[in-house]
């Protein structure tokens, strides 16, 4: 296992990279905790495959470092970093059984036969496929393949870091969830430290301790799930991270109080003052539908019930607005006003996170 720090980390596919845009991957300074689960989040071409191959020794890096604990690999090849890597598609010997398959990397390494048994079994306990240890691999399923790369990713207990890009992609829907349970399961035994490359939200929310939100080749947030849900550090962590995302809407502000179009409300915080344009940003799970007079008018446009709760789609100074409800809440004619969780507002200063002062 490994503490890996990022050291003015960056990276660009061009001789002579002159700006920010000829950067696949900026600047980046940071400490990953030995032990710990990280995701590598955000849209495609956003950087995250470029940084994992970065670490893995894949690529050498236009500027910067990296270090394993204290032990700068920036040049050192990929088998020489002593990680192991799972990839989007299933990498497993054919003619091999799953059983050699998972043998594999520890009879490469020489290890004690009683030692390789007893650790193929734990894994194959863990990935649930000790009823087909002695079926070749060619004649498996894409979800089955997928488990003995993952396995065999995992089966050594000896590694600085695994690295995942994207391994769940080719695994049937149905799959994924259980897929998911058992990496973090294995994770919370293995204590390995864990990167796991993936464009989907709920792959990283679920799995990482710490996720990391990139986008444009920059790394926006990193924080737990919690924190990249609660108090996105830019618009576009709450615009990405929730399903609907965050809302966010054009304000001015003097002191604590904000002025929304012709509506105005108390903040908790006293804000001061500031040439850069505001926005605030309040999560649909954070605002509640009300009766009208109660609260700031909205145009409703439609309500979508999805079984575990009911999504309102609205209008407020022309733009989008989404309120998420629970499933039993009763919507009449006269509710088409809404109210916000005070405590849930965030205040945004060209789009990045704008802190106040507290008011005592």
């Amino acid at each position: 296992m490994a503490r890996i720090t990022l050291s003015n980390l960056a990276h660009s596919y061009m001789k002579n990279p002159t700006s920010d845009k000829d950067y696949a991957l900026r600047k980046l300074n940071h400490e990953w905790e030995d032990g710990a689960a990280y995701a590598l989040l955000g849209p495609s071409g956003c950087g995250k495959s470029t940084l994992l191959n970065i670490i893995s020794g894949i690529i050498t890096p236009s500027e910067g470092r990296i270090l394993f604990n204290d032990d700068d690999v920036t040049f050192k090849d990929t088998g020489d970093r002593n990680i192991a890597q799972v990839f989007q598609f299933p990498v497993v010997y054919d003619t091999m059984t799953v059983k050699q398959n998972l043998e594999f990397p520890l009879k490469n390494r020489g290890a004690d036969a009683k030692y390789i048994a007893q650790r193929v079994a734990s894994i194959a306990r863990s990935i649930q496929v000790e009823d087909i240890m002695h079926k070749k691999a060619q004649g498996l399923s894409a979800d089955e393949k997928q488990k003995i790369s993952l396995g065999r990713g995992m089966v050594r207990e000896d590694v600085n870091a695994i690295l995942l890009d994207e391994p769940l992609t080719v695994i049937d829907p149905h799959m994924k969830w259980e897929l998911r349970t058992q990496l973090k399961a294995l994770h919370k035994e293995l204590k390995h430290t864990m990167i796991f490359v993936t464009h989907d939200q709920t792959e990283a929310l679920t799995f990482a301790d710490k996720v990391v939100l990139m986008k444009d080749g920059e790394v926006i947030q990193i924080g737990t799930p919690e924190e990249l849900f609660e108090k996105p550090a830019h618009t576009f962590v709450g615009y990405f991270i929730g399903s609907p995302g965050m809302n966010v809407l054009d304000v001015q502000i003097q002191g604590n109080i904000a002025r929304l179009k012709n509506d105005t409300i108390k903040l908790n915080h006293i804000y001061q003052d500031t040439n850069k344009k505001l926005e605030l940003g309040i999560r649909p799970e954070f605002i509640e539908l009300c009766e009208d007079g109660e609260g700031i008018k909205i145009d409703i446009q439609r309500i979508e019930d999805l079984a575990h709760h009911k999504i309102v789609r609205a209008m407020y100074d022309g733009k989008k607005i989404n309120i998420i409800v629970e499933e039993d809440t009763k919507i009449t004619s006269t509710m088409s006003s809404m109210k916000f969780n005070m405590d849930k507002v965030n205040i945004y200063a060209d789009s990045w996170i704008y802190e106040g002062e507290v008011i005592l």
